[in-house]
């Protein structure tokens, strides 16, 4: 057989019946031929070229197994056939030899072929073959010395002869479609096996997407049984989003017939309801040609193979979110360098200038009045780098998970008056007011002491810093339920809604170029979400361009420390709050 055909049982199959039938009888042919002779003497011309003709069916097979072309050696054992009739035939008696009957069994032997090229070529060459004997006698063109052939032995002979071989070649028919239902039921075994066991989806489509077929892993994957998904319903599941991407890829792998891939949400579990589950899927489609199977539809369906992707995409997504907190990180870092830079050369650069004037006090001429400025100057530089290199380790610690609070209880009433008072001339410098609304009966807080001044020194000093001569600054402590909570209320100049959601990131400024008109590193507020975190509690904010900005710190009346790392996230005031400017406070200082 032809190596193209080893691969494929059905087609091994009839070319090795083809060839078989045509070898045996060429052999059968030839191991007669010597019983013929003895008992007939030397052959005629015609009996000579009868049996030389008996080599062609043997050259038919040698051209099949050479080539593979089945279908065409169907046509040339057919047309053999039909000259081997055809001239027996016509030295027999023409169309009514006991031949003729053989011509029937043409058309009847192309069945095997399983083709309607060579079963109409087949018929075309048994008519031509009919309509040839005819028309010869017919004219007279045949030898007339046929009588001795017109028997009733012969014609029984050519009609048995013919049934038999029509019935063989019958059998042979039954036998090969026997043989492919058997394929096809094992192949089909054999994909069910497949999509029995396969984690992966495979859905048939139609060419408006409905399904035809679904695989069982489908309840695996949407928690529905297959038979549930049928039609339309596979549509339904897929995220309104997706659904034109899903119906693309459909439509382009019928048309191009090539494979398509597509990844879309589908909804998990029961259609009904608003808590929806969607999982990411990937699927890969191309036209699939149904064959003779369905001939309205040769070529329209399209099989898919759909799987879960959500762990990937999850994965996809944890990356996308270490991109972005690795650009966060590399700006924090940008504005650190820049932000650090400025504040430390500033202070700086005044302690090494005014050193150096000291050191050269002689030749400028400097009066104690002014050394005592100038060391004033420097002490103030100082001070300044001193708290900068202290909000920094701060930040550091609390972020490293390293601060530690040690709480204990205290009054909370003394504690806002202390700081109230050390900034006191700081918001008289500023010309702006501070004023107090604590209500009455404040309980002890047991918190940690320090941290908690910080945290109000911090947000006091900011207030006083961004809020214009003639503004006010208020502190308001309440009690609400187990918490203790104070605003820190300024009339500044506010904070756009686009910032507020980065307050408390370290070093972020609403206004960060190196003319700013207001000192600091942006650590303070870094610092106070910090250490009320780790306190157990939050801090909120709200504010409105040119009219100020207000933030609520909640505190737990005991502490419960954090021991997780400070986040940075920032909360807002619930809708319904109200912006409480410091006018409306009862006391002030």
């Amino acid at each position: 057989m032809h190596p193209s055909v080893r691969a494929d049982p059905l087609a091994a199959a009839r070319h090795r019946a083809f060839i078989a039938t045509r070898l045996v009888g060429g052999l059968v042919a030839f191991a007669i031929l010597p019983v013929y002779l003895a008992l007939t003497g030397a052959p005629t011309l015609i009996a000579a070229i009868i049996y030389g003709w008996m080599v062609v069916p043997v050259l038919v097979a040698v051209y099949l197994s050479r080539t593979g072309a089945y279908e065409r050696a169907h046509v040339l054992s057919a047309a053999a056939l039909a000259s081997l009739v055809a001239l027996i035939a016509g030295t027999t008696g023409g169309i009514t030899s006991f031949a003729v009957p053989w011509i029937a069994v043409l058309p009847l032997e192309a069945m095997l072929s399983a083709s309607r090229r060579v079963v109409a070529a087949a018929t075309a060459i048994a008519l031509a073959t009919a309509l040839g004997l005819w028309t010869t006698q017919f004219l007279g063109l045949l030898p007339q010395n046929y009588a001795a052939f017109d028997t009733p032995e012969l014609g029984l002979l050519g009609a048995l002869s013919a049934t038999l071989y029509a019935g063989a070649v019958a059998f042979g028919v039954c036998t090969l479609s026997r043989l492919g239902e058997r394929i096809a039921l094992v192949g089909e075994a054999r994909y069910h096996l497949l999509a029995q066991n396969m984690t992966d989806v495979i859905t048939r489509h139609g060419r408006n997407a409905a399904v035809t077929f679904v695989s069982p892993a489908a309840e695996a994957l949407l928690g529905v049984p297959a038979g549930e998904l049928v039609g339309h319903r596979w549509f339904e599941r897929v995220h309104v989003a997706d659904r034109p991407a899903f119906l693309t890829a459909i439509a382009e792998a019928a048309a191009r017939g090539t494979e398509i891939s597509v990844e879309y949400r589908m909804r998990r579990g029961a259609l009904a309801g608003t808590d929806a589950q969607f999982v990411w899927v990937e699927m890969r489609c191309r036209a699939y040609d149904q064959g003779a199977t369905d001939m309205r539809d040769a070529g329209r369906a399209v099989v898919a193979v759909t799987r879960d992707i959500s762990d990937r995409k999850a994965d996809a997504l944890a990356v996308e979110a270490a991109r972005a907190d690795a650009e966060r990180a590399n700006d924090a870092k940008s504005n650190f360098l820049a932000t650090v830079s400025h504040e430390l050369r500033t202070p700086l650069n005044a302690i090494i200038g005014f050193a150096e004037m000291l050191v050269q006090e002689r030749d400028a001429g400097i009066d104690p009045a002014r050394r005592k400025e100038y060391a004033g100057v420097i002490r103030d530089s100082g001070e300044h780098l001193l708290a900068v290199v202290n909000g920094i380790l701060d930040v550091s610690r609390i972020e490293s998970g390293n601060f530690a609070i040690h709480p204990e209880p205290f009054p909370l009433v003394p504690l806002i008056e202390s700081c109230r008072d050390m900034l006191a001339l700081k918001a008289e410098q500023a010309g702006v007011a501070l004023k107090l609304d604590l209500a009455a009966g404040l309980p002890e807080l047991v918190a940690d002491k320090r941290a908690i001044r910080q945290v109000l020194l911090n947000l006091l000093s900011n207030a006083v810093k961004f809020t214009a001569r003639g503004g006010s600054v208020a502190v308001v402590a309440r009690r609400e339920r187990g918490e203790v909570v104070f605003f820190v209320t300024d009339t500044g100049i506010g904070i756009a809604d686009a910032d507020i959601a980065q307050l408390g990131n370290p070093f972020f400024q609403v206004r960060s170029s190196y003319d700013r008109p207001y000192e600091g590193t942006g650590l303070g507020l870094s610092v106070v979400k910090g250490l009320v975190e780790l306190h157990g509690g939050r801090v909120e904010f709200v504010s409105r361009i040119g009219e100020g900005t207000s933030v609520r710190v909640r505190l737990p009346l005991v502490a419960v420390p954090a021991t997780a790392r400070a986040t940075t996230a920032v909360e807002r005031f619930p809708a319904h709050s109200d912006f409480s400017p410091p006018d409306k406070v009862k006391r002030s200082a």
